[in-house]
């Protein structure tokens, strides 16, 4: 049994195929195949299914792969105690940001990180929550920067920063005369959401509740992707979104001006990194929290400053 081979049928369970597997790789398909095949021989188990598409790994096949990905993250572990006992930063530093986060927050830290850190290797992807997570899991990330969420199934949080939600509204509209606003003061016909899968779009609906929403009836419906497309809608005279707190910096003074906060507990969102329980590479995620702390404003910092919105399955 070698360290490749491991690394070979955790890259086919991951990527269910031999072909895409080998691709990732770097080897040719008939020698991950090879090397696999002689991994079951001398354990006297199969592995993978090969008469599923996509492949299937069996019952023991699952255990296995389990038992190889903590090994391979012991090994892992041996250099990154040598690299902090030299000081070392170096190597590759795998980021998952979820989109709703990722406009506003990377170009605050990623170029002062790359300036401190240049033998770091910083590989960011925009990801929803559940690709992050899976990601995690699979060894393809090394941390990920997603919103508060319960059930990550063998995933810690580590909590940075609390943003809240503020309400932006069409030039025109009436709600403008008023400093801060009230939930029974919204018409839910007029809100603009981001599509299914989206955790800002989950949180709103948490916050405003099934009975706000069950009263929407617009004869305009858009779901986007991208909250600058909402704003954008926003800004063309009609209706009103939630943006985030960072989001605001990107506007210009006339577009603040259409801003407004919701009266009594204004809505926020627990911004965590989330690891893996056998959490390697923390120089590297430690120095990562810092630039990202020092890159927000401290009163973010704050975990009292507005009702969390919950983000649940």
């Amino acid at each position: 049994m070698t360290i490749t081979q491991l690394e070979y049928i955790i890259a086919v369970d991951t990527y269910k195929g031999f072909g895409e597997a080998a691709k990732k790789c770097f080897v040719t398909q008939p020698t991950l195949s090879m090397q696999i095949k002689k991994l079951e021989e001398e354990l006297d188990v199969v592995i993978f299914d090969r008469s599923k598409k996509p492949v299937l790994t069996t019952d023991i096949g699952n255990k296995i792969i389990e038992q190889a990905k903590m090994g391979l993250r012991e090994l892992k572990r041996v250099q990154e105690i040598i690299d902090n006992e030299r000081g070392e930063f170096s190597g590759t530093l795998r980021i998952g940001i979820i989109p709703t986060i990722s406009p506003y927050l990377i170009p605050r830290f990623a170029p002062n990180f790359v300036r401190k850190y240049p033998k770091v290797q910083m590989k960011i992807e925009e990801l929803l929550s559940e690709d992050i997570i899976q990601k995690l899991q699979n060894d393809q990330l090394d941390v990920g920067i997603m919103v508060h969420k319960e059930n990550l199934r063998g995933l810690v949080k580590i909590p940075l920063f609390y943003e809240q939600f503020l309400l932006y509204f069409s030039s025109n509209h009436t709600l403008l005369k008023n400093d801060a606003i009230s939930l029974n003061e919204l018409n839910p016909s007029e809100i603009w959401l981001l599509k299914e899968g989206h955790c800002f779009r989950d949180q709103i609906k948490n916050f405003c509740g099934e009975t706000f929403f069950s009263n929407k009836n617009s004869s305009l419906e858009f779901e986007s992707g991208s909250i600058e497309t909402l704003r954008k809608i926003v800004g063309n005279e009609f209706g009103y979104t939630l943006l985030p707190e960072l989001a605001i910096d990107e506007l210009i003074e006339s577009e603040k001006a259409k801003i407004r906060v919701l009266k009594s507990i204004v809505p926020t969102r627990e911004v965590s990194f989330v690891i893996h329980r056998s959490f390697l590479k923390e120089q590297l995620i430690n120095a990562l929290k810092h630039e990202i702390m020092s890159a927000v404003p401290k009163e973010m910092h704050n975990p009292e400053r507005g009702r969390i919105i919950p983000w649940e399955d």
